[in-house]
């Protein structure tokens, strides 16, 4: 049995700018050789997923029919949405193979035996709100996996956002729904402006949401203080019956768009943490699905580790953070809101 599902696809190449864009098709053979890398030094197998496109059933879960229909007419155009956000010929198409492939891994995850998965998405999608498309993003991957694992029966996922920008769009989408909690860590204040401490849900969603902000500057020993007093005292009062993770690495130190400074086994000691809740919750179901991360060795490296974290519990000591008033204040908030739903 192979040790973890792999949704890769060379279609996924196909969503280019017309000029230079950070987000482009060379993080795909970043992506891709870290997989290599993986099968090479350590012997792990992976079974593929092959994609196809997502139905409209399927995203209309979380996206309004008007804005798929605005898509549509994008179809075979090249061009910008916004400053950030550009479409090219086969961009629309590909945004639905990668909603649509994703959607496929979690099936397996849920049908077994095996139990984790890696999707090589572009383009990323925790931006994509359900009535616009912004930060690179078209569909949102992540929240259309979710939204299908919870129509397939699931009464609890968890949403872990460990990209330096805040996923707004997955927020908005899940803001109200105590079926899905959704976490993020991230730089604040940054692109896009929201994920203070104090969005925590509306309605019945009040406490199901959980944003870490941090400041500029932060390494592994804040972000191992944030998991190990918010994140997974959270996740383990959830109890998840899956985890997705919007696994971005543009808190890397060498990112060139953020200023965190993460090392790339800061992402293997997260993959870990979080495989442990899922076997004790989630029969162990938990995926890593590609957001951003704009430098390729730091993408490789980063998700090199993450993937051996997640699969076989490798994740090498990152430093403990120093007392530290950013997650001091988030862990009040999150404590706070948390609590009070029970």
């Amino acid at each position: 049995m192979a040790d973890a599902l792999l949704l890769s696809d060379p279609r996924f190449f196909r969503h280019r700018s017309s000029g230079y864009h950070p987000e482009r098709p060379e993080r795909l053979d970043a992506a891709r050789a870290a997989i290599d890398r993986a099968r090479r030094t350590r012997g792990l197998t992976f079974s593929r997923v092959e994609p196809r496109p997502a139905t409209e059933e399927e995203l209309l879960r979380v996206h309004d029919p008007q804005f798929l229909n605005w898509l549509n007419t994008l179809r075979g155009e090249q061009g910008h949405i916004d400053a950030d956000t550009y479409v090219g010929p086969d961009s629309i198409a590909v945004a639905e193979l990668g909603a649509g492939g994703t959607i496929d891994m979690i099936d397996a995850m849920l049908t077994g035996p095996i139990t984790c998965g890696v999707a090589l998405v572009r383009p990323p999608g925790h931006h994509a709100r359900p009535n616009h498309a912004m930060g690179f993003c078209l569909l949102n991957n992540v929240a259309i996996a979710t939204a299908h694992a919870k129509a397939k029966g699931l009464s609890r996922v968890a949403i872990v956002d460990w990209d330096v920008h805040h996923g707004n769009g997955t927020q908005d989408v899940f803001y109200t729904n105590p079926g899905v909690l959704v976490v993020s860590a991230h730089q604040f204040p940054f692109y896009p402006g929201t994920g203070a401490a104090e969005e925590v849900g509306e309605g019945d969603g009040r406490g199901f949401t959980i944003n870490v902000p941090l400041r500029a500057g932060c390494g592994d020993g804040v972000y191992r203080g944030v998991f190990e007093r918010v994140i997974l005292p959270a996740l383990e009062d959830y109890a998840p019956e899956m985890i997705i993770v919007s696994a971005g690495f543009d808190a890397s130190l060498r990112d060139p768009l953020a200023e965190m400074l993460l090392s790339a086994e800061a992402f293997g000691w997260m993959a870990q943490k979080l495989r442990c809740v899922a076997n004790r919750s989630a029969k162990g179901r938990i995926a890593l699905v590609l957001e951003g991360g704009y430098d390729l060795v730091a993408l490789e490296a980063g998700l090199l580790a993450a993937t051996l974290g997640m699969i076989d519990g490798t994740a090498l000591e990152i430093a403990r953070d120093v007392d530290h008033e950013d997650i001091a204040h988030a862990s009040r908030v999150a404590k706070a809101t948390w609590r009070s739903v029970d």
